[in-house]
């Protein structure tokens, strides 16, 4: 569904580009995570597969189209949840789904938009009188109630409390069953690792490693389990290499009452730093 090769951008007045010769490649209802800090050039590549930077080099596809070549029959096959929320603040929250709603040829019905994002109570407060959680899920239903293939989410959790979080990563799975193709950016590690299918990390402007969160951990964690007995205040730590013929684990576990067992594996947060050498901050 988007296929980028060899892209790079420089803005005007810049002598460094933005992005540097990146390529990857998503399929057709596939979760992508597109992760990296502030400045790395995330937004840029997001601008050009929904048309707002034209003068790019190398190739940006869309269904196969060149980016540059679409019109604006691009803008029913995608669909963008900005990070920050863009609502007219004076029009209530199904006035605004109204007014976007003329935009399509097609689109869902407002209400029920907001009744699975727990607005419907609000429809008709104004928006200006949301809070920034409202605005955000108010933002992330407007993404895709045109119906898109693809849909654009730039952090879609920041800022809403765990019931509301689950709630919108909930729906991002729904609609991935239902053959959409989501392009999420996210400073939320636990959330690309939950939905996405790969993650391309993302550092001044260039791919630094494009990989399933699962394929990741094992790659750069180290193969150790943690087992907590309940007589012991501090852990064990075994390999997971020969455990089954580990003779001091097996005679811990059977001599002993367990508490915990578990693989030390590294988070993504952990991971990015190792690959990288940066933060997401």
């Amino acid at each position: 569904m988007i296929s980028v090769n060899n892209l790079s951008y420089t803005y005007a007045g810049s002598v460094n580009p933005a992005i540097k010769n990146i390529s990857f490649h998503i399929e057709k209802g596939e979760i992508f995570g597109f992760l990296g800090p502030s400045g790395s050039g995330k937004s840029t590549t997001q601008k050009i597969l929904y048309k707002l930077l034209n003068d790019y080099e190398g190739s940006a596809t869309i269904d196969g189209q060149e980016v540059k070549s679409w019109d604006k029959s691009l803008y029913e096959k995608i669909g963008v949840g900005f990070e920050l929320p863009n609502h007219y603040l004076k029009l209530t929250a199904l006035e605004n789904l109204e007014f976007f709603r003329n935009f399509y040829q097609n689109s869902q019905k407002p209400l029920d938009l907001l009744a699975k994002v727990g607005l419907e109570n609000d429809a008709k407060k104004k928006v200006g009188d949301f809070s920034k959680g409202m605005k955000m899920r108010l933002n992330f239903v407007r993404s895709f109630m045109h119906n898109p293939e693809i849909i654009f989410l730039d952090d879609p959790t920041s800022g809403l409390d765990p019931v509301n979080g689950r709630i919108i990563k909930d729906i991002i799975k729904e609609l991935q069953s239902e053959g959409k193709t989501i392009f999420l950016t996210t400073h939320q590690m636990h959330d690309a690792d939950e939905l996405c299918n790969r993650v391309a990390f993302m550092v001044d402007g260039a791919l630094k490693v494009i990989d399933s969160p699962k394929q990741l951990k094992l790659k750069y964690s180290h193969h150790n389990v943690e087992v907590f007995m309940k007589d012991q205040q501090d852990p064990f730590y075994f390999s997971m290499e020969g455990l089954g013929q580990n003779e001091t684990f097996l005679q811990l576990i059977k001599n002993g009452e367990l508490s915990t067992i578990h693989s030390k594996e590294a988070s993504l947060d952990e991971i990015f730093i190792q690959v990288t050498g940066k933060s997401l901050t």
